[in-house]
């Protein structure tokens, strides 16, 4: 079971803020931009990137049908992580072991312990390093 919808809400308000202080300048922590399929407004998340062959790799720790992922599958999405610009395309949803194993061992203990075994992978192009938010 992917995190509660109430711990959602919590985080939105009060844990989100933070990491997005810290998410473009903490790997593994980076930050989603992405535009809304429906109203196209820019939008952000933090999320947690773990580099992959093909690009990066993030837990979906609210569950397979969070908005940013449908956002990214009907078109692309900028990754900044660590100071650096990703283009993010083909979305692979990944199951159980065949996400798990992507992510680092740290990670996949606590992704466990919370139960959280779905996964995207996702192809990324670095375009150009940032040096400034």
């Amino acid at each position: 079971m992917p995190i509660p919808m109430w711990v959602t809400r919590v985080n939105r308000r009060a844990t989100n803020p933070l990491m997005m202080a810290l998410s473009d300048d903490v790997p593994p922590l980076a930050t989603l931009h992405h535009v809304g399929r429906r109203t196209g407004r820019r939008l952000q998340a933090p999320v947690l990137a773990f580099p992959t062959a093909r690009g990066f790799v993030i837990a979906l720790t609210y569950g397979p049908d969070v908005q940013w992922l449908r956002n990214v599958e009907a078109g692309e999405a900028r990754l900044v992580r660590g100071r650096t610009v990703y283009r993010l395309t083909d979305p692979v949803r990944l199951h159980g072991d065949a996400g798990a194993r992507l992510v680092p061992a740290w990670t996949r203990a606590a992704l466990r312990a919370l139960d959280v075994d779905e996964f995207v992978d996702l192809h990324a192009e670095a375009l150009h390093s940032s040096t400034s938010h």
